[in-house]
């Protein structure tokens, strides 16, 4: 059963024919996109080993502003709170910074193993998080050269997000590690994901009425919401998206991986988007489809809104849902820009 209803106005599934296609792409697999909360500066990390930046303006007249390089695939990407700085993870075991101000690229941490997600922890002064494939996760003041905490996981680092105190990290074998940032290297609860299969994306929400808490995505086409206090527990609740029904008189069901969840900055709704090329904008409060939109033929790998909701990024490329064997030739990598309207993103009345 889906806990979201499956229409909600007419004209609900689109197409992204308006929406624009960023110049100068990355030539290979776009990994993350994070916007500045400062200005329209989008910083776009990719298996190229390269971080691009690009103002994006009205209308879609954007333009590239600088770009960086690691000396592996880069996984993942975030801004500083002043939006001064980009921080960036990768394959090389390093997370690098980039200073938009002087353009000066440094080496701020490092791992045994490939970091997976990096994200700044807005607290005394300024703390980068990296979490890594050899199942640690590292705090880092930048001005040092060593981390400042570390704390041990479980599994491998698949996916972390930060809404200060909130930081929760999915690893592996579907482990879901949650901390209050009050007490970083302390966990504050451990559990296993509510969803069957390999984790594949968490991003937290803010407070509000019904609790604070995340959501989480999977290779099995479902997503999922958990709060974070037993209060709330009865909250909790997952849905099917990203699943593609075959022509009838087949009953046969295609499932997609669940690849990024970005929750809108004013209004807390959310958008997921998927293998199979569709974006989804949800409200999880009152439990309703908000948008859907076929944006790609192929995979989008990952989203972003920008800092007050009125831009939404999304990255059309190739997913690894079919690992190495399934990067051929061929593949898309663009960055589409969705300037977003209000009945797409709003929240609507709560069921009764």
């Amino acid at each position: 059963m889906s806990f979201f209803s499956s229409t909600t106005s007419s004209g609900l599934t689109a197409t992204a024919a308006k929406d624009v296609e960023l110049g100068e792409p990355p030539n290979d697999s776009i990994s993350s996109l994070a916007f500045s909360n400062q200005a329209d500066f989008l910083a776009v990390g990719s298996w190229e080993n390269s971080v691009r930046i690009y103002e994006i303006g009205p209308g879609g007249k954007s333009q590239g502003k600088a770009m960086y390089q690691h000396e592996g695939p880069v996984l993942s990407v975030c801004w500083s709170q002043d939006g001064t700085k980009i921080l960036s993870g990768g394959a090389d075991n390093a997370a690098r910074m980039f200073d938009v101000t002087t353009g000066a690229t440094t080496q701020v941490a490092q791992h045994d193993a490939p970091i997976k997600a990096v994200r700044w922890v807005d607290a005394q002064g300024g703390i980068l998080a990296t979490g890594s494939w050899d199942k640690t996760i590292k705090y880092w003041d930048l001005r040092a050269s060593q981390p400042v905490a570390s704390v041990q996981l479980p599994e491998r680092c698949y996916s972390m997000d930060v809404v200060y105190p909130l930081m929760v990290v999915g690893t592996a074998e579907r482990h879901i590690q949650i901390y209050n940032l009050t007490n970083p290297t302390t966990v504050f609860k451990t559990m296993q994901s509510p969803l069957k299969l390999q984790t594949r994306v968490v991003s937290c929400f803010k407070a509000s009425t019904t609790g604070q808490g995340f959501a989480v995505g999977s290779v099995e086409g479902r997503a999922a919401f958990q709060y974070i206090e037993d209060k709330d527990s009865a909250n909790n609740f997952s849905f099917r998206c990203h699943r593609v029904n075959a022509t009838a008189p087949s009953k046969d069901v295609t499932i997609y991986a669940v690849n990024d969840i970005s929750f809108h900055p004013v209004h807390g709704t959310f958008s997921t988007c998927g293998g199979d090329g569709s974006i989804g904008y949800w409200d999880k409060d009152a439990r309703v489809r908000l948008k859907t939109f076929d944006a790609a033929p192929g995979p989008i790998s990952s989203s972003a809104f920008n800092r007050d909701g009125s831009i939404f990024a999304y990255a059309v490329s190739y997913d690894w849902s079919k690992g190495h064997a399934g990067m051929t030739t061929g593949h898309v990598n663009k960055v589409m820009i969705h300037y977003t309207k209000e009945d797409e993103v709003k929240k609507k009345p709560a069921r009764r």
